[in-house]
């Protein structure tokens, strides 16, 4: 295991050292943090936007009128089945919380996290040890579901066989035949409304971290330019992102989150912490070995998209015997005269 002495004299940038002088000297005891898909890519999940290896290159094969058709509402509406046809590879249930997660938990721990806002639905930070009152999943989550027409709640366990089989459940009730949608904001919702009183608590922080996020999906993109001037700012994340970097105070640790936590705790000294309580965390989640054993995201993008071609193939057939059918009567009228009609 790296020694934090060490590492402090020789390997940390000033800048993350001042970032832990700030927190070792108990100026920073209101953290406010901001955290995006990149938090959990060390736990399995590809983000959305990185090339090639990013959600919604991936889904290129089914040839979506644009890759965030999959999680807009109207789309949704009218055409789930791509949603679940990756659900099962994309379910959060036996994901293990990264050293991220962790690093969250351990500030919570120590009574330095004022609020987390994440844009995450896998729930990874409760599961590393963040507790509830302490989180806003602005964007929902997998715990429960609801029929998306008339929220009607949907077992849990009709839910975990739709997603088994990749197959759209649908409402129970009589008379409604609205797709089932686990509880996570799709492009065209609104977000939960502690969001909007959540938000004026963040001028008040006295230091936020914004880790793994490329900072473009409205409301949560404007959080950090809710901090007041002169206080830090620190982002995490693989590039720049947002307007972090131009301004005195900010700082930007540019590499994977799992990578910019271990500086950090190594610059305050909390090393062997961290690495224990991730520890803890991962020994403590629980498994499922059905969905375990499942296919992998691009498995299930190259199953489906299989499905579309075969559906547009018989539709073209279909197509086809039409166009011959309406051809052949057509000369049958001609041939009989105008009397014929």
């Amino acid at each position: 295991m790296t020694n934090p002495t060490s590492s402090i004299d020789t390997n940390i940038n000033p800048d993350i050292q001042s970032i832990a002088n700030r927190i070792k000297n108990g100026e920073a005891t209101r953290i406010v943090v901001l955290t995006g898909a990149g938090i959990s890519t060390g736990a399995g999940i590809p983000d959305f936007r990185s090339p090639i290896t990013g959600l919604y290159d991936r889904l290129a094969p089914l040839g979506l009128p644009y890759p965030e058709a999959i999680f807009h509402i109207n789309y949704f509406s009218h055409t789930p089945e791509p949603f679940y046809a990756i659900a099962r590879a994309r379910h959060p249930r036996n994901l293990k919380p990264t050293i991220s997660h962790a690093f969250l938990a351990l500030l919570a721990k120590k009574g330095l996290l004022h609020f987390l806002f994440t844009q995450n639905i896998d729930g990874l930070e409760q599961d590393a040890g963040v507790p509830s009152d302490k989180v806003l999943w602005a964007h929902g989550n997998w715990k429960s579901q609801h029929c998306y027409k008339c929220s009607a709640h949907y077992p849990d366990h009709l839910m975990k066989k739709a997603i088994m089989s990749g197959d759209v459940p649908y409402c129970l009730q009589s008379g409604c035949d609205g797709a089932v949608k686990p509880d996570v904001v799709f492009f065209g919702q609104s977000l939960p409304a502690e969001f909007e009183e959540k938000e004026k608590e963040v001028p008040d922080a006295d230091l936020m971290f914004v880790l793994g996020t490329s900072l473009k999906v409205a409301p949560c993109s404007r959080l950090p330019g809710l901090v007041k001037g002169g206080t830090p700012r620190v982002l995490i994340n693989m590039e720049k992102a947002g307007d972090i970097g131009n301004r005195g105070g900010d700082v930007c640790i540019l590499g994977t989150c799992d990578e910019g936590v271990r500086k950090l705790a190594d610059a305050l000294g909390w090393r062997d912490e961290l690495e224990g309580l991730w520890a803890d965390a991962v020994a403590a989640k629980g498994h499922d070995e059905e969905l375990e054993s499942g296919p992998s995201l691009d498995e299930c993008i190259e199953k489906l998209a299989a499905q579309m071609k075969d559906r547009m193939k018989v539709s073209d057939g279909h197509k086809r015997m039409l166009e011959n059918h309406l051809g052949n009567k057509f000369a049958n009228i001609l041939a009989k005269g105008p009397a014929s009609k």
